[in-house]
């Protein structure tokens, strides 16, 4: 009887506990939403990339010829510092070559050039934009670009078309500022 007394006051307890509990009327489970598809990383890298293009398309840039000259220098900078680049008579330290890369390519390996020569304590480099000679018959890619994000950088002091023994107008020496 002891037992039997345990055993219904063990019931009616967990009876008590689970007073607020249902059962449930059916074994599934109901999702409200499906799960994602994956999405492929290559097409996420992609579409980045597509992006990327868009945009540095987008820049707005002068219409630019194989042959103009390109020139700029920072507010201060002393006109006889430019009149000596513009001569070519600073020593050329490093030199980057942007031929045959796409826009974004461009970009990267001159803004990497740019920041590795500065830590180096390079004062004075060569970029080659090349002429666009190459390009469709909309004139030169890289040269305006080159123009844009040269002018864009604090640490640019100036940049002019370089000598034509030293690629002319296809090229530009850059002075960068020390740091």
């Amino acid at each position: 009887m002891n037992d039997e007394n345990n055993h219904n006051s063990d019931k009616s307890e967990f009876a008590r506990l689970l007073g607020g509990v249902k059962t449930m009327t059916t074994d599934r489970v109901v999702h409200n939403q499906p799960k994602p598809r994956p999405v492929p990383k290559q097409a996420k890298l992609d579409e980045q990339r597509v992006m990327e293009e868009l945009f540095i398309s987008s820049i707005e840039h002068e219409d630019m010829q194989a042959g103009d000259v390109l020139s700029y220098a920072q507010d201060g900078l002393q006109a006889k510092a430019f009149k000596k680049l513009k001569r070519g008579q600073y020593r050329v330290e490093a030199e980057c070559d942007l031929h045959g890369l796409t826009r974004i390519e461009a970009q990267q390996q001159l803004n990497q050039f740019v920041a590795e020569a500065r830590q180096r304590g390079v004062r004075c480099v060569r970029i080659i934009h090349g002429k666009g000679y190459g390009s469709s018959n909309q004139g030169p890619v890289i040269k305006p670009l080159v123009n844009s994000w040269l002018r864009k950088r604090s640490e640019i002091l100036a940049f002019c078309s370089a000598r034509p023994a030293d690629g002319g107008t296809g090229a530009v020496y850059v002075l960068i500022k020390l740091a």
